[in-house]
């Protein structure tokens, strides 16, 4: 019976492993936050737009959904373990996995959005644990212990992790002095690289891939760095300081946080690290072995809620003030404000979509650097701290609030 079980798992990694899967993952594709739905709602009710529906008890936690084809997967935590669970499109659950604990100190709960290729899942619980998952039945295929398998560094706030999957590796950032960054085979969670990095713990980053003609390239914050890194064998190309602490100032929740996504566009590397350099522009050379910085601008100065490029402007919140501010991308010169609260920004169909700290969603013009709310309202249901960047998923608004994740028609026809 064991040789028939590990023969049928065989056939089932090989059959995973026989075309490229697409990558459904967070922040959608190349993790820019734009959403390619079309033909929406140009303006909403004073309520909102209509909701469809609301799930209530899927766990404390801020991370968002993540879509497939025909289902969507979520994290959350309940009775402080990690659970993973999968629902239709209307709503309906599937099924549920407890993966292992979850944090449960500072703002409790699960932080990550899933990364889906083909039938398997990956996702990283806020204790640093990385889960490989069947999307089908939600049964474990392998996982990794932060504390026993990678020698890692606890964070203050927890790990927000959205895995990197490219090929048949899946990246993992615990952070440790020796296992720094690892490239997992994805199929069996062995190690295919690791590295040593700079030496630092995690920096909340959800990371990266840059795919150029010559190499691809992971890309991703530790505490104090930027780093580029070879998919194929670990080496690290470049990094990029965050300078404005000293060595001697960098203890465990000074300067640390640096939770945006960088973007990625021909040829440039966009990244707002409030808690670091704040809006720089990167220029990468062709082979992907070197970097130039261009710009940097301490205005620009957001550490969460994510940025979204549009044109030749860069749209981000700010940690300093209670406001939405734009960047021109060419200059780094800043561009305009507009004074709704800091929150988490996504875009489609040209149009942004702002959910404040304040539990407002807004929808606001883009207007080629010069920003103008059209419609808000508020959001009733769910508890606790507003975090949880908003999806766009065929014309539906999804927006999580604790345990609570509501879907919002915002199709125009």
């Amino acid at each position: 019976m064991k040789n028939m079980f590990v023969y049928l798992s065989l056939v089932f990694l090989f059959s995973c492993n026989s075309e490229d899967p697409i990558i459904y993952q967070w922040r959608g594709e190349g993790r820019k936050g734009i959403f390619p739905d079309n033909n929406l709602l140009t303006g909403w009710p004073t309520n909102g737009p209509d909701e469809l529906w609301s799930i209530n008890g899927i766990g404390n936690g801020h991370g968002s959904p993540t879509f497939n084809d025909d289902r969507f997967f979520i994290t959350g935590e309940k009775d402080s373990m990690a659970v993973l669970q999968c629902y239709n499109f209307d709503g309906t659950k599937q099924w549920e996995s407890v993966l292992g604990p979850e944090w449960m100190k500072s703002y409790p709960g699960s932080r990550s959005a899933p990364t889906i290729a083909g039938k398997l899942l990956y996702t990283v619980t806020g204790m640093g644990d990385i889960f490989c998952v069947n999307t089908h039945n939600g049964k474990v295929i392998w996982s990794k212990d932060f504390d026993n398998d990678s020698i890692g560094v606890p964070t203050m706030h927890g790990f927000t992790e959205a895995p990197v999957v490219t090929g048949n590796k899946v990246f993992w950032v615990p952070g440790g002095k020796n296992k720094n960054v690892l490239a997992l085979n994805r199929f069996t969670g062995e190690i295919i690289w690791s590295s040593e990095g700079m030496g630092e713990r995690s920096g909340y980053n959800q990371g990266n891939l840059i795919v150029l003609p010559e190499r691809s390239i992971f890309v991703t914050f530790s505490a104090y760095h930027l780093m580029g890194f070879d998919t194929e064998n670990g080496d690290l190309l470049w990094y990029h300081e965050q300078d404005n602490l000293t060595p001697e100032e960098r203890i465990l929740g000074m300067g640390d946080t640096h939770s945006n996504c960088i973007i990625y566009e021909n040829g440039s590397l966009y990244y707002q690290a409030g808690d670091g350099n704040c809006g720089v522009k990167l220029d990468l050379s062709p082979d992907g072995t070197n970097i130039t910085e261009i710009w940097r601008n301490r205005w620009f100065d957001g550490f969460m809620g994510g940025i979204i490029k549009l044109g030749d402007y860069i749209y981000g919140s700010s940690a300093t003030k209670p406001e939405l501010r734009v960047i021109n991308a060419v200059s780094g010169e800043p561009a305009d404000s507009l004074r709704i609260g800091q929150g988490a920004l996504i875009a489609a169909d040209n149009l942004l979509y702002y959910y404040s700290q304040a539990g407002i969603l807004y929808l606001i013009s883009s207007g080629n650097g010069h920003p103008e709310v059209i419609s808000s309202f508020r959001i009733t249901r769910g508890e606790l701290q507003h975090f949880a960047h908003p999806v766009i998923n065929s014309g539906i608004l999804y927006q999580r609030h604790g345990d609570v994740l509501m879907a919002f028609n915002i199709k125009s026809c």
